[in-house]
């Protein structure tokens, strides 16, 4: 062999820039951190080809799978940049769980799949931490996922992120439900921020703006820029689940993600119907407002392309809409009435807006 290097006889994996050795190491990090989200039907454990889930133990009787799958988008860009990685395996799980719960499932598991070009286990082993704090948080078990190793693919520190989930739901509780109707009001419970949603956006707002990702934001002098930009994604799952046991007038959920009210709300409105919603209710929190005024963003692209302050949209029974918005507020959740479902005239629009966006 000689001494510049291998010979093309004696080529290894290691040369070719997969690290094995690396790949090994997280595993023996993430094994803890699965175990820590076993559950009923799931003990977690990590090892095997495939991930094990015993429905039968978690009691339903006649139950229908309800499955999604999610990434967090250019939100990385923003994590890889600042070095801060745990947030983002969070908001993977929110991304997908939150669509479970709108349905009325129970999220029940959850693999992830990991993939860069040289495997940093320190910085992997904080994204896969934040995936098994949102398990936690939503009450599901990661039963598994997979880590990719690709040299040429992605930059010197990318990754990308992609996350699958799986829920049941009894047959004949099943969202949205079919009686959703006139007069029916719309709730809204408070996000934490962006969530995962319109960073693309947001990365050129940053660009625009001159402010360092280190230096502090000018909308929460506490922490920096990335530090507040990258606040995770709230999951609602356990909150919603406690009340649909309690509240049979909660009729639909929309989970409020990429295109905004706009396009989210009509999926789970019936056609002939309306979702009228007066803007000046919305919680237009700082993060919005710095957003818009330093983008220069019209009020119709917010509403598309941000949750503006709502990441879930609640549909109710008018009669019993202020003791389910009290049972959210004392479930831990900030909720404020958005408006009412009409009738629907011709082909307009499904959502229609009133007033404007607080200033």
């Amino acid at each position: 062999m000689s001494k510049s290097g291998p010979s093309h006889n004696a080529l290894s994996y290691a040369d070719a820039g997969v690290d094995i050795t690396a790949g090994n190491d997280l595993v023996d990090v993430i094994k803890p951190l699965a175990k820590s989200t076993r559950r009923k039907g799931a003990d977690a454990a990590l090892g095997g080809f495939g991930g094990l889930f015993d429905l039968k133990a978690c009691g339903f009787k006649d139950p229908v799978l309800v499955a999604a799958n999610d990434g967090v988008g250019t939100k990385l860009k923003l994590a890889i940049d600042s070095g801060i990685h745990r947030g983002v395996g969070i908001d993977l799980v929110a991304m997908c769980v939150n669509d479970l719960v709108v349905q009325g499932a129970e999220p029940l598991f959850f693999l992830d799949y990991y993939a860069t070009g040289k495997l940093d286990v320190k910085a992997a082993a904080d994204v896969i931490a934040g995936i098994a704090d949102g398990c936690k948080q939503a009450g599901c078990a990661l039963i598994g996922g997979e880590t990719a190793e690709m040299p040429g693919m992605y930059k010197a520190g990318d990754y990308d992120l992609a996350g699958f989930a799986v829920g049941a739901v009894e047959r004949k509780k099943i969202l949205p439900a079919k009686n959703v109707k006139a007069g029916d009001v719309i709730l809204g419970l408070a996000s934490t921020g962006p969530h995962s949603n319109g960073y693309s956006l947001i990365r050129k707002i940053v660009d625009v703006s001159g402010v360092n990702l280190t230096e502090p934001a000018p909308f929460d002098k506490g922490k920096t820029l990335a530090q507040a930009l990258l606040t995770p994604t709230r999951i609602y799952v356990k909150t919603i689940l406690k009340l649909l046991k309690k509240h049979s007038a909660i009729k639909a959920f929309a989970h409020i993600t990429g295109g905004g009210f706009t396009e989210n709300i009509p999926r789970v409105l019936p056609k002939n119907t309306v979702a009228a919603i007066d803007l000046s209710a919305v919680p237009f929190t700082p993060v919005f407002r710095w957003l818009q005024k330093t983008g220069g963003v019209a009020e119709s692209e917010m509403l598309r392309t941000f949750n503006c302050g709502i990441g879930m949209i609640v549909v109710v029974k008018a009669k019993e809409a202020k003791a389910v918005a009290q049972a959210f507020t004392r479930a831990g959740e900030k909720v404020v009435t958005l408006g009412t479902i009409r009738a629907r005239k011709g082909n307009e629009a499904q959502v229609a807006y009133s007033g404007s966006l607080p200033e």
